[in-house]
């Protein structure tokens, strides 16, 4: 079991949601700032979102307004729910702690008809 295990991806109808979750290893959860990338085919891995701390959050423009980041520290685990999906929101979606320091393995949204 690795330090952060995501879950959550599916094949999902363009406008349909989907919520991803990664649990964190408590051995590093509320030490490092949590965020979501994704990385579609042939494109570089580029951030999603963050929890950049107190509470705050950072969007990419592209998540703005139909993405939300959150977590539940009771459960370890970060969440990001995805609202409106398009089919350009096709990734593999991978949870990270430290911006990078440490990486779950991933998991698929695929959004098509």
């Amino acid at each position: 079991q690795g330090l952060l295990v995501e879950s959550g991806g599916d094949l999902v109808q363009p406008g349909g949601s989907l919520r991803l979750a990664c649990v964190v290893s408590r051995s590093i959860f509320g030490a490092y700032v949590m965020s979501w990338y994704r990385q579609a085919p042939g494109k570089e891995r580029e951030l999603v979102a963050s929890m950049v701390g107190s509470g705050e959050e950072f969007y990419r423009d592209f998540a703005e307004g139909r993405f939300t980041i959150s977590q539940d520290n009771a459960k370890n685990t970060v969440y990001l729910q995805m609202n409106a999906l398009k089919p350009e929101d096709t990734a593999v979606y991978y949870c990270s702690a430290g911006y990078g320091s440490y990486w779950g393995q991933g998991t698929q949204v695929t959004v098509s008809s």
